[in-house]
């Protein structure tokens, strides 16, 4: 058949030259390679460059082993310009208005010329493991701040309402050149007191009204608080949060004075409206002049420094343990034996580990 006479037939077109030449082509991977390299991260964590840090974050909380290697990495270069900020710790039950002091409390800072990074914590899922990460969206105002950095981080499995990296993240946030660090927990609770073991100042936020002031007189969370604030405390609330105010007052006076020698305080605030924040940094000023003037501050941080040390090593052992192939196997037989009422846990537990 005359292939002019087909329908199908198509002329043949102009054959188009190539758009990228080979030496552009190798100039852009040295230029990714480059991107890639741990100096390069270093150099432009150093800068202050908030795409970077990010970046490094984000390696950070990988379980990738490469990416693990190489954010390790990474933070080793970093500790030299690290430990020069000050880590505030907040945290109070779902509802308390965290993300809206900490928005408050962070504009007032950055007013100040401070450079604020907050590490928020949100809860994941125990069914699908996801989290919903929406602390940015809550911080309208602190997000577009030249001098703030938000980075919100999933739980995961860490217990405590605190993501297992957020150590190392407050490392690289101070050699980016942020002077202040805010750690907002999720607020589970008392078991969320992990958070005492990595910041300087921990400051427990409250409602009034709310039955909280039966808390004051239970140990645990309040115990460790180095301050507590009376949060919401506007409007026809005012009254109630200065009630409450003094009921927190008598119960603090009924703990042993701390290693610190700071008293606690009690202190009410209003973060929808800004008021009370001004009070709360002078007392924050005030904690750090104390304990650094009684080297209670280098203390706290070499002890939580020991405290990560033997964490990490539980947490590698625990790692080694799981991953091992020979576990693995011991283990779904010893699962079979429970099953069938053919051994005990704890024994099934004793055989695995003299493997």
């Amino acid at each position: 058949m005359n292939k002019n006479s087909s329908a199908l037939y198509e002329n043949e077109g102009v054959s188009q030259p190539e758009t990228t030449s080979k030496t552009s082509a190798e100039k852009i991977k040295l230029n990714r390679a480059k991107q890639n390299s741990v100096d390069f991260f270093t150099s432009e964590i150093l800068k202050g460059n908030i795409t970077y840090l990010s970046r490094a974050i984000t390696l950070v909380e990988s379980t990738n082993v490469k990416h693990q290697q190489k954010a390790n990495e990474i933070l080793e270069r970093c500790l030299p310009h690290a430990n020069k900020s000050v880590r505030i710790g907040i945290t109070g039950v779902p509802g308390v208005g965290k993300s809206t002091f900490i928005e408050s409390f962070g504009k007032h800072l950055t007013s100040k010329e401070k450079k604020v990074a907050v590490l928020a914590v949100d809860p994941s899922s125990a069914v699908n493991k996801g989290s919903i990460l929406g602390d940015k969206t809550r911080m309208e105002q602190l997000v577009t701040d030249k001098n703030a950095f938000i980075r919100p981080s999933p739980s995961g499995t860490s217990l405590g309402g605190v993501a297992q990296k957020t150590r190392e993240s407050i490392i690289l946030c101070e050699a980016a050149g942020f002077d202040t660090i805010i750690i907002e927990t999720v607020g589970v609770g008392q078991s969320e007191t992990v958070v005492h073991s990595m910041v300087d100042f921990f400051l427990l936020l409250k409602l009034a009204g709310a039955g909280d002031e039966l808390q004051g007189i239970k140990r645990g969370i309040i115990e460790m608080a180095d301050a507590i604030v009376i949060n919401k405390a506007d409007g026809e609330n005012e009254k109630n949060a200065k009630i409450a105010k003094v009921e927190f007052n008598r119960a603090l006076h009924l703990y042993p004075p701390k290693e610190s020698n700071w008293q606690p305080k009690v202190l009410i605030a209003s973060a929808l409206h800004n008021t009370g924040i001004q009070e709360i940094d002078n007392m924050i000023s005030e904690y750090l002049t104390l304990t650094k003037e009684n080297n209670y501050f280098i203390d706290k941080r070499n002890a939580q420094n020991k405290y990560w040390l033997l964490a990490t090593i539980e947490q590698q052992l625990k790692a080694n343990f799981y991953n091992n192939p020979l576990i693995k196997k011991a283990l779904e037989k010893e699962i079979d034996k429970l099953e069938k009422s053919k051994t005990t846990p704890f024994n099934a537990a004793k055989r695995l580990l003299e493997l």
